[in-house]
């Protein structure tokens, strides 16, 4: 497909892997920036942890993309940090976390066609 003729979707793949951890996580529900770098680590087991930079930087540009957006609500305020920003997936990011999914799924059906992998245990 031609570039000017790639959908809002296609334009934004393949994501970066940072990206698409949060766009995991935030389908479990709202998050702020940290308790989404806590998701990562314990999703990847540690492989993946995210500096601030990169954290807050992913952040902005879900934003501007339209993939995430600021949630107004707010958990208790004796049991949270006032100063936290809380973030959720926008159906855009939904679609395009799941066309990401689909990709690599392909990819992997590919790698799986041509390499010899061993069986999961």
């Amino acid at each position: 497909m031609p570039k000017n003729r790639l959908t809002p979707v296609d334009r934004l793949l393949p994501l970066p892997l940072p990206i698409f951890h949060m766009l995991l996580a935030l389908t479990e529900g709202e998050r702020h920036g940290y308790a989404l770098k806590r998701s990562i680590l314990q999703r990847t087991q540690g492989r993946l942890n995210l500096g601030s930079g990169a954290l807050y930087g992913s952040i902005n540009k879900m934003l501007q993309e339209g993939l995430i957006e600021e949630s107004d609500e707010r958990p208790d305020p004796h049991l949270d940090d006032e100063r936290r920003r809380y973030y959720r997936i926008t159906a855009l990011g939904r679609r395009v976390a799941q066309a990401e999914a689909m990709r690599l799924r392909d990819l992997v059906r590919l790698a799986e066609s041509r390499l010899e992998l061993p069986e999961l245990a």
